[in-house]
Protein backbone atom coordinates (compact mmCIF):
# COMPACT_ATOMS: atom_id res chain seq x y z
CA UNK A 1 0.00 0.00 0.00
CA UNK A 2 0.88 3.87 -0.60
CA UNK A 3 2.35 5.66 2.54
CA UNK A 4 -0.23 7.97 4.42
CA UNK A 5 1.68 11.01 3.04
CA UNK A 6 4.72 11.79 0.70
CA UNK A 7 7.08 14.90 0.59
CA UNK A 8 8.06 16.74 -2.05
CA UNK A 9 11.93 17.32 -2.78
CA UNK A 10 13.47 20.86 -2.95
CA UNK A 11 17.41 21.22 -3.45
CA UNK A 12 17.92 17.11 -2.81
CA UNK A 13 15.72 17.08 0.45
CA UNK A 14 12.54 16.02 1.53
CA UNK A 15 10.47 18.70 2.43
CA UNK A 16 6.51 18.28 4.52
CA UNK A 17 5.18 21.54 3.35
CA UNK A 18 1.72 20.45 3.83
CA UNK A 19 -0.47 17.06 2.85
CA UNK A 20 -2.60 19.48 0.44
CA UNK A 21 -2.46 17.07 -2.89
CA UNK A 22 -5.03 14.51 -2.55
CA UNK A 23 -4.04 11.24 -4.82
CA UNK A 24 -6.92 8.90 -5.44
CA UNK A 25 -7.21 5.17 -5.89
CA UNK A 26 -8.64 5.80 -9.79
CA UNK A 27 -10.25 2.80 -9.30
CA UNK A 28 -12.20 2.91 -6.02
CA UNK A 29 -12.04 7.25 -6.34
CA UNK A 30 -10.83 6.76 -2.57
CA UNK A 31 -8.44 8.78 -1.85
CA UNK A 32 -4.88 6.52 -1.13
CA UNK A 33 -2.55 9.06 0.21
CA UNK A 34 -1.78 13.11 0.43
CA UNK A 35 1.50 14.74 -1.18
CA UNK A 36 3.03 17.63 0.06
CA UNK A 37 2.06 20.50 -2.60
CA UNK A 38 4.72 23.02 -4.09
CA UNK A 39 3.82 26.83 -4.14
CA UNK A 40 5.30 29.56 -6.40
CA UNK A 41 8.05 30.49 -3.76
CA UNK A 42 8.74 27.03 -3.44
CA UNK A 43 9.56 26.76 -6.96
CA UNK A 44 11.47 29.56 -7.55
CA UNK A 45 13.94 28.70 -4.59
CA UNK A 46 14.25 25.06 -6.55
CA UNK A 47 15.30 27.22 -9.48
CA UNK A 48 17.64 29.47 -8.02
CA UNK A 49 19.09 26.13 -6.45
CA UNK A 50 19.35 24.01 -9.83
CA UNK A 51 21.52 27.31 -11.05
CA UNK A 52 23.55 27.06 -7.97
CA UNK A 53 24.01 23.28 -8.58
CA UNK A 54 25.36 24.47 -12.24
CA UNK A 55 29.20 24.56 -11.29
CA UNK A 56 29.40 21.41 -9.09
CA UNK A 57 27.56 19.53 -11.72
CA UNK A 58 29.88 20.42 -14.18
CA UNK A 59 32.49 19.12 -12.13
CA UNK A 60 30.21 15.89 -11.28
CA UNK A 61 32.34 13.18 -13.27
CA UNK A 62 30.46 10.58 -15.57
CA UNK A 63 32.14 8.13 -13.54
CA UNK A 64 30.22 9.73 -10.22
CA UNK A 65 27.05 9.96 -12.33
CA UNK A 66 27.06 6.95 -13.66
CA UNK A 67 27.44 5.58 -9.56
CA UNK A 68 24.13 7.46 -9.35
CA UNK A 69 22.03 6.46 -11.91
CA UNK A 70 23.54 3.07 -10.93
CA UNK A 71 22.69 3.20 -7.83
CA UNK A 72 18.85 4.28 -8.80
CA UNK A 73 18.87 0.80 -11.08
CA UNK A 74 19.81 -1.15 -8.25
CA UNK A 75 17.15 0.30 -5.69
CA UNK A 76 14.46 0.10 -8.01
CA UNK A 77 14.87 -3.34 -8.08
CA UNK A 78 14.80 -4.02 -4.86
CA UNK A 79 11.67 -1.52 -4.57
CA UNK A 80 10.18 -3.46 -7.68
CA UNK A 81 6.84 -4.36 -6.25
CA UNK A 82 6.23 -0.98 -3.98
CA UNK A 83 6.27 0.93 -7.29
CA UNK A 84 4.24 -1.67 -9.44
CA UNK A 85 1.90 -1.65 -6.52
CA UNK A 86 2.19 2.61 -6.02
CA UNK A 87 1.40 2.42 -9.93
CA UNK A 88 -1.67 0.28 -10.40
CA UNK A 89 -3.46 2.45 -7.59
CA UNK A 90 -2.55 5.97 -8.42
CA UNK A 91 -3.06 5.41 -11.96
CA UNK A 92 -5.06 2.51 -12.09
CA UNK A 93 -3.27 0.78 -14.33
CA UNK A 94 -3.64 -3.07 -14.13
CA UNK A 95 -0.98 -4.57 -12.20
CA UNK A 96 0.70 -6.47 -15.31
CA UNK A 97 1.21 -3.15 -17.15
CA UNK A 98 2.58 -1.77 -13.74
CA UNK A 99 5.05 -4.21 -13.67
CA UNK A 100 5.80 -3.94 -16.87
CA UNK A 101 6.83 -0.34 -16.74
CA UNK A 102 9.00 -0.54 -13.62
CA UNK A 103 11.15 -2.93 -15.80
CA UNK A 104 10.97 -0.07 -18.49
CA UNK A 105 12.05 2.49 -15.72
CA UNK A 106 14.87 -0.09 -14.54
CA UNK A 107 15.95 -0.74 -18.45
CA UNK A 108 15.98 3.61 -19.22
CA UNK A 109 18.18 4.05 -15.95
CA UNK A 110 20.34 1.26 -17.51
CA UNK A 111 20.85 2.77 -20.80
CA UNK A 112 21.38 6.33 -18.89
CA UNK A 113 24.02 4.74 -17.02
CA UNK A 114 26.08 3.59 -20.13
CA UNK A 115 25.43 6.50 -22.01
CA UNK A 116 26.52 8.95 -18.84
CA UNK A 117 30.37 7.60 -19.65
CA UNK A 118 30.38 7.60 -23.48
CA UNK A 119 29.58 11.65 -24.30
CA UNK A 120 32.35 12.11 -26.81
CA UNK A 121 33.13 14.75 -28.54
CA UNK A 122 34.94 15.19 -32.00
CA UNK A 123 38.40 16.33 -33.85
CA UNK A 124 37.15 18.42 -37.31
CA UNK A 125 39.84 18.68 -39.60
CA UNK A 126 39.87 22.33 -40.76
CA UNK A 127 42.51 22.50 -43.04
CA UNK A 128 39.92 22.62 -45.73
CA UNK A 129 41.92 25.44 -47.76
CA UNK A 130 45.67 27.20 -47.37
CA UNK A 131 44.37 30.12 -44.80
CA UNK A 132 43.74 27.37 -42.34
CA UNK A 133 46.52 25.74 -42.39
CA UNK A 134 48.19 24.37 -38.95
CA UNK A 135 44.58 24.93 -37.40
CA UNK A 136 42.31 22.15 -35.71
CA UNK A 137 39.58 21.62 -34.37
CA UNK A 138 37.82 20.03 -31.45
CA UNK A 139 34.29 19.94 -30.26
CA UNK A 140 33.04 18.57 -27.16
CA UNK A 141 29.60 18.32 -25.38
CA UNK A 142 28.68 20.68 -22.40
CA UNK A 143 25.75 20.55 -19.94
CA UNK A 144 23.26 23.08 -21.35
CA UNK A 145 22.21 24.50 -17.65
CA UNK A 146 19.28 24.36 -15.67
CA UNK A 147 16.20 21.99 -17.47
CA UNK A 148 12.55 21.97 -16.39
CA UNK A 149 10.54 19.03 -17.12
CA UNK A 150 7.05 18.57 -16.81
CA UNK A 151 5.76 14.67 -16.97
CA UNK A 152 2.33 13.52 -17.28
CA UNK A 153 -0.20 11.40 -15.81
CA UNK A 154 -0.42 7.88 -18.08
CA UNK A 155 3.35 6.70 -17.63
CA UNK A 156 4.32 8.43 -14.78
CA UNK A 157 7.57 6.35 -14.20
CA UNK A 158 8.55 5.51 -17.54
CA UNK A 159 8.16 9.08 -19.24
CA UNK A 160 9.25 10.88 -16.19
CA UNK A 161 12.93 8.51 -16.47
CA UNK A 162 12.86 9.68 -19.63
CA UNK A 163 13.68 13.20 -18.29
CA UNK A 164 15.48 12.49 -15.25
CA UNK A 165 17.77 9.83 -16.32
CA UNK A 166 19.14 11.90 -19.11
CA UNK A 167 19.84 14.74 -17.24
CA UNK A 168 22.22 13.15 -14.50
CA UNK A 169 23.79 11.05 -17.47
CA UNK A 170 24.27 14.96 -19.19
CA UNK A 171 25.60 16.56 -15.55
CA UNK A 172 22.52 19.06 -15.95
CA UNK A 173 20.49 20.15 -12.64
CA UNK A 174 16.31 20.04 -13.10
CA UNK A 175 13.20 20.37 -11.38
CA UNK A 176 10.50 18.29 -12.01
CA UNK A 177 6.58 18.59 -12.12
CA UNK A 178 4.97 15.01 -11.85
CA UNK A 179 1.19 15.14 -12.87
CA UNK A 180 -0.58 16.01 -9.71
CA UNK A 181 -2.79 13.02 -10.49
CA UNK A 182 -0.21 10.25 -10.49
CA UNK A 183 3.00 12.13 -8.20
CA UNK A 184 3.76 9.02 -6.37
CA UNK A 185 6.01 7.25 -8.55
CA UNK A 186 8.22 10.50 -9.12
CA UNK A 187 8.31 11.10 -5.74
CA UNK A 188 10.06 7.41 -4.94
CA UNK A 189 12.07 8.51 -7.73
CA UNK A 190 12.92 11.86 -5.36
CA UNK A 191 13.38 9.58 -2.28
CA UNK A 192 16.04 7.11 -4.03
CA UNK A 193 17.79 10.04 -5.36
CA UNK A 194 17.94 11.66 -2.24
CA UNK A 195 20.15 8.38 -1.26
CA UNK A 196 23.17 9.60 -3.33
CA UNK A 197 25.65 11.86 -3.47
CA UNK A 198 24.68 14.46 -6.04
CA UNK A 199 25.39 18.02 -5.41
CA UNK A 200 23.05 20.25 -3.48
CA UNK A 201 20.47 21.65 -5.86
CA UNK A 202 21.03 18.72 -8.52
CA UNK A 203 17.14 18.21 -8.53
CA UNK A 204 13.97 19.13 -7.32
CA UNK A 205 10.76 17.03 -7.67
CA UNK A 206 7.52 19.52 -7.23
CA UNK A 207 4.32 18.55 -7.43
CA UNK A 208 2.30 21.61 -8.53
CA UNK A 209 -1.56 22.52 -9.88
CA UNK A 210 -0.77 23.62 -13.42
CA UNK A 211 -2.26 27.55 -12.67
CA UNK A 212 0.61 27.68 -10.35
CA UNK A 213 3.63 26.19 -11.88
CA UNK A 214 4.12 29.07 -14.88
CA UNK A 215 7.68 29.27 -13.44
CA UNK A 216 8.58 26.01 -15.06
CA UNK A 217 7.81 27.31 -18.41
CA UNK A 218 8.61 31.28 -18.41
CA UNK A 219 11.61 31.23 -15.87
CA UNK A 220 14.33 32.68 -18.01
CA UNK A 221 16.90 30.82 -15.40
CA UNK A 222 15.48 27.17 -17.31
CA UNK A 223 17.36 26.90 -20.21
CA UNK A 224 15.41 23.99 -21.86
CA UNK A 225 12.11 22.67 -20.68
CA UNK A 226 10.77 19.41 -21.88
CA UNK A 227 6.76 18.57 -21.74
CA UNK A 228 5.33 15.41 -22.13
CA UNK A 229 1.46 16.32 -22.28
CA UNK A 230 -1.31 17.36 -24.13
CA UNK A 231 -1.14 19.38 -27.76
CA UNK A 232 -3.07 22.17 -26.63
CA UNK A 233 -0.87 22.76 -23.42
CA UNK A 234 2.07 21.73 -25.44
CA UNK A 235 2.27 24.30 -27.89
CA UNK A 236 0.75 26.80 -25.20
CA UNK A 237 3.92 26.16 -23.09
CA UNK A 238 6.50 26.52 -26.33
CA UNK A 239 4.30 29.85 -26.85
CA UNK A 240 5.23 31.27 -23.46
CA UNK A 241 8.49 29.70 -22.84
CA UNK A 242 11.27 32.27 -24.14
CA UNK A 243 14.74 31.23 -25.69
CA UNK A 244 14.60 28.73 -23.61
CA UNK A 245 15.46 25.16 -25.60
CA UNK A 246 11.91 23.49 -26.14
CA UNK A 247 11.16 19.94 -25.79
CA UNK A 248 7.57 18.72 -26.99
CA UNK A 249 6.53 14.78 -27.06
CA UNK A 250 2.40 15.51 -27.33
CA UNK A 251 -0.21 13.21 -28.32
CA UNK A 252 -1.12 11.36 -31.47
CA UNK A 253 -4.08 8.99 -33.27
CA UNK A 254 -1.90 6.33 -34.34
CA UNK A 255 -2.53 4.09 -37.56
CA UNK A 256 -1.99 0.90 -38.03
CA UNK A 257 -2.12 -0.51 -41.97
CA UNK A 258 -2.72 -4.54 -42.24
CA UNK A 259 -1.64 -5.24 -45.67
CA UNK A 260 -3.36 -7.87 -47.60
CA UNK A 261 -0.25 -10.39 -47.87
CA UNK A 262 -1.50 -11.09 -43.98
CA UNK A 263 -4.16 -13.59 -44.23
CA UNK A 264 -1.74 -16.23 -42.90
CA UNK A 265 -1.02 -14.59 -40.05
CA UNK A 266 -4.22 -12.42 -38.69
CA UNK A 267 -3.96 -14.34 -35.32
CA UNK A 268 -0.56 -12.67 -34.54
CA UNK A 269 -2.22 -9.11 -36.25
CA UNK A 270 -5.21 -9.38 -34.39
CA UNK A 271 -3.27 -9.94 -30.46
CA UNK A 272 -0.93 -6.93 -31.44
CA UNK A 273 -4.20 -4.71 -32.30
CA UNK A 274 -6.31 -5.14 -29.39
CA UNK A 275 -2.62 -4.76 -27.10
CA UNK A 276 -2.06 -1.55 -28.86
CA UNK A 277 -5.49 -0.59 -28.92
CA UNK A 278 -6.73 -1.43 -25.08
CA UNK A 279 -3.74 -1.71 -23.17
CA UNK A 280 -3.87 1.13 -20.17
CA UNK A 281 -7.49 2.02 -21.09
CA UNK A 282 -5.93 3.30 -24.56
CA UNK A 283 -4.42 6.40 -22.37
CA UNK A 284 -1.41 5.94 -24.72
CA UNK A 285 -0.40 8.48 -26.87
CA UNK A 286 0.96 6.08 -29.62
CA UNK A 287 -2.13 4.00 -28.91
CA UNK A 288 -3.86 2.10 -31.83
CA UNK A 289 -6.55 4.28 -32.74
CA UNK A 290 -7.10 3.91 -36.75
CA UNK A 291 -6.84 0.49 -37.87
CA UNK A 292 -6.77 0.04 -41.53
CA UNK A 293 -7.68 -3.32 -43.19
CA UNK A 294 -7.02 -4.28 -46.96
CA UNK A 295 -10.39 -5.49 -48.27
CA UNK A 296 -9.19 -9.20 -48.75
CA UNK A 297 -8.67 -10.07 -45.23
CA UNK A 298 -11.05 -7.07 -43.73
CA UNK A 299 -13.91 -9.24 -42.81
CA UNK A 300 -11.70 -12.39 -41.61
CA UNK A 301 -9.60 -9.95 -39.23
CA UNK A 302 -13.08 -8.20 -38.40
CA UNK A 303 -14.37 -11.40 -37.02
CA UNK A 304 -10.78 -11.92 -34.98
CA UNK A 305 -10.89 -8.64 -33.65
CA UNK A 306 -14.36 -8.97 -32.64
CA UNK A 307 -13.86 -11.57 -30.55
CA UNK A 308 -10.77 -10.91 -28.83
CA UNK A 309 -11.85 -7.54 -27.99
CA UNK A 310 -15.05 -8.91 -26.33
CA UNK A 311 -12.34 -11.17 -23.97
CA UNK A 312 -10.39 -8.83 -22.60
CA UNK A 313 -11.36 -8.38 -18.94
CA UNK A 314 -12.36 -5.42 -17.75
CA UNK A 315 -11.99 -4.89 -13.49
CA UNK A 316 -9.80 -3.98 -10.66
CA UNK A 317 -6.65 -2.93 -12.01
CA UNK A 318 -5.04 -4.86 -8.77
CA UNK A 319 -6.45 -7.97 -10.53
CA UNK A 320 -3.92 -9.72 -12.61
CA UNK A 321 -6.77 -11.19 -14.78
CA UNK A 322 -7.51 -7.26 -15.13
CA UNK A 323 -6.36 -6.02 -18.90
CA UNK A 324 -8.93 -2.65 -18.98
CA UNK A 325 -8.59 -0.80 -15.88
CA UNK A 326 -10.49 2.56 -15.45
CA UNK A 327 -9.58 5.81 -17.50
CA UNK A 328 -7.97 8.57 -15.51
CA UNK A 329 -10.96 9.63 -14.59
CA UNK A 330 -14.75 10.24 -15.01
CA UNK A 331 -14.74 13.15 -17.04
CA UNK A 332 -12.50 11.63 -19.16
CA UNK A 333 -14.53 9.30 -19.93
CA UNK A 334 -17.59 10.92 -20.34
CA UNK A 335 -15.50 13.23 -23.02
CA UNK A 336 -15.03 9.83 -24.78
CA UNK A 337 -17.88 8.84 -24.58
CA UNK A 338 -19.36 12.16 -26.51
CA UNK A 339 -17.25 11.54 -28.94
CA UNK A 340 -18.47 7.83 -29.67
CA UNK A 341 -22.24 9.05 -29.50
CA UNK A 342 -21.40 12.05 -31.83
CA UNK A 343 -19.55 9.38 -34.55
CA UNK A 344 -22.54 7.09 -34.15
CA UNK A 345 -25.06 9.53 -34.60
CA UNK A 346 -23.03 10.47 -37.99
CA UNK A 347 -22.98 6.28 -38.97
CA UNK A 348 -20.63 4.78 -37.24
CA UNK A 349 -21.65 1.66 -35.94
CA UNK A 350 -20.53 -0.19 -32.57
CA UNK A 351 -18.98 -3.86 -33.44
CA UNK A 352 -17.47 -4.62 -29.81
CA UNK A 353 -17.74 -2.79 -26.12
CA UNK A 354 -19.26 0.64 -25.94
CA UNK A 355 -20.57 0.51 -22.17
CA UNK A 356 -19.08 3.23 -20.07
CA UNK A 357 -19.94 2.72 -16.56
CA UNK A 358 -17.98 6.24 -14.62
CA UNK A 359 -14.64 5.57 -15.23
CA UNK A 360 -14.68 2.35 -16.29
CA UNK A 361 -14.50 2.40 -20.31
CA UNK A 362 -15.28 -0.72 -21.94
CA UNK A 363 -12.95 -1.63 -24.93
CA UNK A 364 -14.67 -0.71 -27.86
CA UNK A 365 -14.16 -1.51 -31.36
CA UNK A 366 -16.55 1.01 -34.21
CA UNK A 367 -15.98 0.83 -37.88
CA UNK A 368 -17.83 3.08 -40.30
CA UNK A 369 -16.77 5.81 -38.14
CA UNK A 370 -16.77 9.51 -41.07
CA UNK A 371 -12.84 10.67 -41.16
CA UNK A 372 -14.33 14.72 -40.06
CA UNK A 373 -15.68 13.42 -36.64
CA UNK A 374 -13.42 14.13 -33.23
CA UNK A 375 -13.26 10.56 -32.74
CA UNK A 376 -11.32 9.94 -36.04
CA UNK A 377 -9.27 13.39 -36.06
CA UNK A 378 -8.86 13.86 -32.68
CA UNK A 379 -6.73 11.94 -30.21
CA UNK A 380 -8.97 9.63 -28.10
CA UNK A 381 -6.86 8.85 -25.33
CA UNK A 382 -9.12 5.85 -24.13
CA UNK A 383 -9.74 2.12 -24.88
CA UNK A 384 -11.46 2.83 -28.66
CA UNK A 385 -10.22 2.11 -31.91
CA UNK A 386 -12.00 2.30 -35.57
CA UNK A 387 -11.99 -0.49 -37.96
CA UNK A 388 -11.77 0.34 -42.17
CA UNK A 389 -11.00 -0.84 -45.14
CA UNK A 390 -8.80 0.16 -48.20
CA UNK A 391 -7.67 -1.16 -51.37
CA UNK A 392 -4.73 0.61 -52.77
CA UNK A 393 -1.76 0.51 -50.42
CA UNK A 394 -0.56 4.13 -51.66
CA UNK A 395 -4.07 5.21 -50.68
CA UNK A 396 -3.80 3.68 -47.28
CA UNK A 397 -0.91 5.47 -46.54
CA UNK A 398 -2.20 8.73 -47.50
CA UNK A 399 -5.19 8.22 -45.34
CA UNK A 400 -2.56 7.94 -42.21
CA UNK A 401 -1.20 11.06 -43.41
CA UNK A 402 -4.42 13.10 -43.44
CA UNK A 403 -3.81 13.91 -39.61
CA UNK A 404 -2.73 16.49 -37.51
CA UNK A 405 -0.51 14.57 -35.71
CA UNK A 406 2.98 12.41 -36.46
CA UNK A 407 3.56 10.44 -33.81
CA UNK A 408 4.08 6.50 -34.28
CA UNK A 409 2.40 4.51 -37.43
CA UNK A 410 2.82 0.26 -37.78
CA UNK A 411 2.27 -1.64 -41.15
CA UNK A 412 1.73 -5.06 -41.26
CA UNK A 413 3.12 -6.29 -44.33
CA UNK A 414 5.53 -9.00 -45.78
CA UNK A 415 6.55 -7.13 -48.89
CA UNK A 416 9.80 -4.95 -48.30
CA UNK A 417 8.97 -2.45 -51.14
CA UNK A 418 5.92 -1.33 -49.33
CA UNK A 419 7.77 -1.29 -45.57
CA UNK A 420 10.49 1.32 -47.50
CA UNK A 421 7.70 2.68 -49.15
CA UNK A 422 5.74 3.38 -45.88
CA UNK A 423 8.88 4.23 -44.17
CA UNK A 424 9.28 7.09 -46.72
CA UNK A 425 5.50 8.33 -47.20
CA UNK A 426 4.53 8.34 -43.66
CA UNK A 427 4.18 11.52 -41.82
CA UNK A 428 5.40 10.36 -38.52
CA UNK A 429 8.37 10.40 -36.20
CA UNK A 430 8.82 6.40 -36.58
CA UNK A 431 7.16 3.52 -38.48
CA UNK A 432 7.62 0.17 -36.95
CA UNK A 433 7.02 -2.90 -39.41
CA UNK A 434 5.30 -6.24 -38.10
CA UNK A 435 3.46 -4.49 -35.00
CA UNK A 436 2.01 -1.89 -33.51
CA UNK A 437 2.45 1.64 -33.70
CA UNK A 438 2.23 1.50 -29.99
CA UNK A 439 6.14 -0.31 -29.86
CA UNK A 440 8.80 1.19 -27.97
CA UNK A 441 12.40 0.41 -26.34
CA UNK A 442 13.88 3.04 -24.69
CA UNK A 443 16.99 3.61 -26.52
CA UNK A 444 15.70 4.46 -29.42
CA UNK A 445 14.90 8.09 -30.46
CA UNK A 446 10.85 8.74 -30.20
CA UNK A 447 8.96 11.54 -30.89
CA UNK A 448 6.79 13.66 -33.89
CA UNK A 449 6.44 15.60 -36.73
CA UNK A 450 3.40 17.89 -36.70
CA UNK A 451 1.15 18.61 -33.39
CA UNK A 452 2.71 15.77 -32.32
CA UNK A 453 5.53 17.58 -31.32
CA UNK A 454 9.18 18.52 -31.51
CA UNK A 455 12.67 17.11 -30.60
CA UNK A 456 13.15 13.01 -29.50
CA UNK A 457 13.47 11.38 -26.52
CA UNK A 458 15.84 8.09 -26.40
CA UNK A 459 18.37 8.99 -23.57
CA UNK A 460 21.22 9.23 -25.77
CA UNK A 461 19.09 11.70 -28.07
CA UNK A 462 17.29 13.47 -24.79
CA UNK A 463 21.35 14.30 -23.86
CA UNK A 464 21.99 15.71 -26.96
CA UNK A 465 19.01 18.34 -26.30
CA UNK A 466 20.44 18.45 -22.88
CA UNK A 467 24.45 19.27 -23.92
CA UNK A 468 25.25 22.00 -26.25
CA UNK A 469 28.65 21.50 -28.51
CA UNK A 470 31.18 23.85 -27.82
CA UNK A 471 34.24 24.19 -29.97
CA UNK A 472 37.61 24.95 -29.37
CA UNK A 473 40.31 25.89 -32.66
CA UNK A 474 43.41 25.38 -31.92
CA UNK A 475 46.50 27.08 -34.00
CA UNK A 476 49.53 24.76 -34.41
CA UNK A 477 52.29 27.51 -34.60
CA UNK A 478 52.20 31.38 -33.93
Amino acid sequence: MLQKTYPYYLANEPVAANTDLEVTDKFSGEVATRVAMADAAAIDKAIGYAVDAMPAMRAYPPFKRQAVLEHCVKRFRERYDELALALCIEAGKPINDSKGEVTRLIDTFKVAAEESVRIDGEIINLQISPRANGYHGYVKRVPIGPCSFISPFNFPLNLTAHKVAPALAAGVPFVLKPASRTPVGALIIGEILAETDLPKGAFSILPAHRDGADLFTTDERFKLLSFTGSPAVGWDLKSRAGKKKVILELGGNAAAIVDGDQAGKLDYVVERLAFGAFYQSGQSCIGVQRILVHTSVYDALREKLIAKTRSLVMGDPKDEKTFVGPMISEAEAKRLAGWMDSAVQAGAKIIAGGKVDGAMFEATLLEDVKRDTDLYRKEAFGPVAVLERFDDFEAALAQVNDSDFGLQAGVFTDSLAHAHRAWDALEVGGVVINDIPSFRVDNMPYGGVKDSGLGREGVRYAIEDMTEMRLMVMRETW
